[in-house]
């Protein structure tokens, strides 16, 4: 099995691919990041799955890269006989999906193989296979995938495959196009003419990004990733392109993230806006805004791509799992519980947003106004934390302090921007909440700031303090607290996000995860912050290492085992990275501090 990190991402806004160093596209959603998927073998055997297309010989050597400012794949096999590249992408979207593979021979003569194996419904479904206006269409249900080649293609033990030689300057395409199975087969594409359009889309996106400073390429990098997973029609961004990819290898800590996130809404805003991508800031605030339309007592931690609430979660107990890591979740329960972080981040992002020159919206502050008089009394609740904890609900400090956030920001938007509102009552409110926190959520013992209050755990989510301007980095209970998370909560240099414990009293699970590495970058912000700026460099700079040879980093990472775990590649990561690299690299803050 491969490990995560040897996966590559391709992608054409509204559903992603994950491709392995050998060739084998082994994970893919049609027609969107949060449909069935119609190749499951990263969560099983090639049986429940996939499509590759590789060297039929011994690969000698490999590598890959994107082609620069692009999303385009370019993977070299070496071998005895010779050499080839195979060029991997997915056209952004025109009415129907594709995913194109050409095969360019660029030494010897390479003996190759296809073999596609289609399973709808993760998995599950064997299709239809028939010959149809040249082309191969596999059909169940409500979907059909059209497979074009101009190589020879037969049927074998429910496979699709092609065995063909490519020579030097030979370029052979392979096209796969979902499409609804009771619509006719879409028009063939032109690959080559669809390859220069997909490279011509992402570098005219390239082109507008408007940040300098150090770290432009580890930036944008990231910056594209953050693009992929970008859900088109409606702008929302999804969290991760992958379900079930495990924080624990064989461990049960296995979700579904291909979702959106409100907490993930002010580091996107931030991320976008501060890198001249306005265009894409303004979509996600407005899915935001449809999002948390109705009633505020039913504000939603994530909704679906385009705005769902029901995200019903379920065990799919026909596949195994990433390496024997069970159970294999489609949905998330999470969206039930009440977290109250999420009222803070939606104000911050729609704060933010005025900030960085957005225009003033009535409607939109109607909506703030509701979600704040529900927060008036809401905020005194114990809620689920920003871990999604299914253990006991509690005091969590991180909930509080982004309840403080919400009342801050409504404060500054009357300050600032001229908005009505309660204002003496936010007031009250903000600063109620402010000492509340700091006598509660503080231990002598320990000299930090605890996960909840009256606890003695440490929760990394506490670096986020200085973050959101709830107090200064150099706060002496600040400078305290982040040396007792560097003691307790760091393996190798690298942050846990709690200490889990074996009889699952925080969250309701068995011990045992990676390191969060958006919390790693957490710390090497915190430290800039703090006069530290070398040490958060060298933090940071040995994160960047952890990503893969394409630019990818997932959620957790194993520090003994030298391996990625999680879902991948994550946007919460991706997002921490441009936000640090940009206060790193410009020795600036992008909050506004009190």
């Amino acid at each position: 099995m491969p490990l995560i990190e040897d996966y590559a991402l391709i992608g054409d806004l509204q559903t992603a691919a994950l491709v392995s160093r050998t060739g084998s596209i082994d994970w893919c959603c049609f027609p969107r990041f949060d449909s069935g998927a119609c190749f499951a073998a990263l969560l099983g055997e090639p049986n429940h799955g996939r499509w590759l297309v590789a060297p039929a010989t011994r690969i000698r050597r490999s590598y890959r890269r994107y082609r620069t400012d692009t999303l385009i794949l370019e993977s070299v096999f070496e071998t005895d006989e010779g050499a080839v590249r195979a060029i991997e992408f997915m056209p952004p979207r025109g009415k129907a999906p594709d995913i194109v593979r050409i095969v360019e021979g660029l030494d010897g003569s390479v003996p190759m193989r296809s073999e596609l194996v289609i399973r709808f419904d993760f998995g599950h479904i064997v299709p239809w296979v028939r010959r149809l206006d040249h082309a191969r269409v596999a059909t169940a249900g409500p979907d059909a995938l059209c497979f074009r080649t101009p190589v020879e293609v037969r049927g074998r033990d429910m496979r699709t495959v092609s065995e063909f030689t490519v020579a030097p300057g030979e370029r052979i395409p392979f096209v796969l196009t979902w499409f609804p199975s009771h619509e006719e087969l879409p028009e063939e594409i032109d690959p080559e003419q669809a390859l220069s359009d997909t490279e011509n889309y992402w570098l005219d996106w390239a082109g507008r990004a408007d940040h300098e400073g150090d770290y432009h390429d580890e930036i944008h990098q990231s910056l594209l990733v953050l693009k992929a997973l970008t859900y088109a029609p409606t702008g929302g961004i999804a969290a991760a392109p992958t379900t079930s990819l495990p924080e624990l290898v064989g461990g049960v800590r296995n979700w579904d993230y291909r979702f959106c996130w409100l907490r993930d809404a002010t580091l996107t805003l931030l991320a976008m806006l501060n890198t001249g991508y306005r265009e894409e800031a303004e979509a996600w605030r407005q899915w935001l805004l449809r999002a948390v339309a109705g009633d505020p007592a039913d504000l939603q931690i994530m909704y679906g791509i385009a705005g769902e609430r029901r995200l019903d979660e379920r065990e799919l107990e026909w596949l195994p799992g990433y390496e024997q890591s069970k159970p294999v979740r489609v949905g998330n329960a999470a969206s039930e519980q009440l977290q109250l972080d999420v009222y803070g981040n939606v104000l911050e992002a729609i704060y933010q947003t005025r900030v960085h020159g957005g225009a003033a919206d009535e409607p939109v502050w109607s909506l703030m106004l509701k979600l704040l008089g529900w927060l008036d009394a809401g905020w005194r609740k114990e809620d689920a934390g920003i871990w999604e904890v299914r253990g006991p609900a509690r005091h969590f400090t991180h909930s509080k302090m982004m309840a403080w956030v919400a009342f801050d920001r409504a404060v500054r938007m009357h300050d600032e921007f001229g908005r009505r509102g309660p204002i003496e009552r936010w007031r009250a409110l903000r600063d109620e909440i402010h000492a509340e926190v700091l006598a509660r959520a503080w231990n002598d013992e320990k000299q930090a700031f605890t996960q909840s209050y009256g606890s003695d755990e440490l929760d990394a989510s506490v670096l986020l303090m200085p973050l959101v301007g709830f107090l200064p980095a150099t706060d002496e209970r600040l400078v305290s607290t982040v040396k007792a998370i560097r003691r307790e909560l760091t393996v190798d240099g690298l942050v846990l996000r709690y200490r889990p414990q074996e009889d699952g009293d925080i969250d309701g699970l068995p011990a045992g995860e990676g390191v969060f590495l958006p919390c790693s970058f957490w710390l090497a912000e915190v430290l800039a912050l703090q006069g530290k700026l070398d040490e958060g460099r060298e933090l940071f700079e040995r994160l960047l290492d952890l990503r893969n040879d394409v630019g990818l980093l997932s959620e957790e990472y194993d520090p003994v085992a030298g391996r990625q775990l999680g879902n991948f590649p994550q946007a919460f990561t991706h997002l921490a990275l441009v936000n640090t690299a940009m206060v790193l690299g410009e020795g600036r803050g992008l909050r506004h501090s009190p």
